[in-house]
């Protein structure tokens, strides 16, 4: 049965100061020839974000190879790999005078790499135009490629992010080859590479999980290390996407929230229209913290 999207979850719209951030911000990624996760997943928070100079870069190119059954990106066969994206990216960031830039992308298995080096060569580029930005990259799995993980761990990002996305029973179902026991690897060994680095991920609930099954999540990616969540809703793009099996309440999502705090994560994101890159530059101040206490 088709679930009634609820009260809470409307999304207001920008205007004003915000609405020309925004129309400036969209001139900026089409004139450097830039995707953006924001539009290609259709993201709920692109008015929101936008306005308040903050985007996710999607490098790679716009057509992913995996079909996942809950994303809105572009899937088929990738016609070419832009060697130039990297410094475009980084001239983007610095034309907006963003302070934490994300960057993520879609699959590309069709590449030995998974586009590892594009990656490293993306956070450098931004580094050297933007020396004291922090960068977050959303990396896909690589398909259990360790080496290239190595790649993008030693370009020495500020935060390493990679989506665990659904409950462990429903993971299978959810995502195209990717694989919840390969997730977990994955967070494992780039904290295993790089202690100092925050590691984060996403949960994406409504999709037919139980709260303890959350909670198991949780628990599962405390016992790799990892320091940043982010929980959200589940909103399907199209008709040809799953069907949402439940809206989460705002209470539910504090209350989950709260769990992730009391299991030791640094930062939990937790409510409707959260998504992985949602306040990313606070959940970062607030892994690096705790990793610094720590030590």
């Amino acid at each position: 049965m088709i679930q009634r999207k609820p009260e809470w979850l409307k999304i207001n719209l920008v205007s004003g100061e915000q609405l020309a951030n925004f129309k400036e911000l969209k001139q900026t990624m089409r004139s450097n020839t830039l995707h953006t996760v924001c539009e290609e997943a259709k993201c709920p928070n692109i008015h929101e974000c936008w306005a308040n100079r903050t985007a996710t870069f999607m490098i790679l190119g716009d057509i992913c190879t995996r079909a996942c059954r809950f994303c809105a990106v572009k899937t088929g066969l990738p016609t070419e790999l832009d060697l130039a994206e990297p410094e475009r990216v980084a001239e983007a960031a610095e034309h907006m005078g963003l302070k934490h830039v994300v960057v993520t992308s879609v699959a590309r298995d069709d590449l030995a790499d998974g586009g590892a080096a594009i990656f490293a060569e993306t956070i450098r580029a931004i580094r050297r135009r933007l020396p004291l930005a922090t960068v977050e990259v959303l990396i896909p799995d690589f398909q259990g490629n360790w080496d290239a993980l190595q790649v993008v761990m030693e370009a020495r990002p500020d935060v390493l992010n990679h989506n665990i996305e659904a409950v462990r029973r429903l993971s299978d179902r959810v995502r195209a080859r990717a694989k919840y026991e390969r997730t977990l690897e994955l967070l494992k060994r780039a904290k295993e590479m790089a202690p100092a680095i925050p590691t984060k991920s996403s949960l994406m609930i409504g999709v037919g999980e139980t709260i303890d099954e959350i909670l198991e999540t949780m628990d599962d990616l405390r016992a790799v290390d990892v320091n940043i969540m982010t929980i959200g809703q589940y909103l399907q793009p199209t008709k040809k996407h799953l069907q949402v099996e439940k809206y989460y309440h705002p209470d539910e999502f504090k209350q989950l929230q709260e769990e992730g705090m009391k299991r030791g994560f640094s930062h939990v994101e937790a409510g409707p229209l959260v998504r992985s890159s949602y306040h990313a530059h606070e959940q970062a101040n607030a892994a690096k913290a705790q990793i610094m206490q720590a030590r």
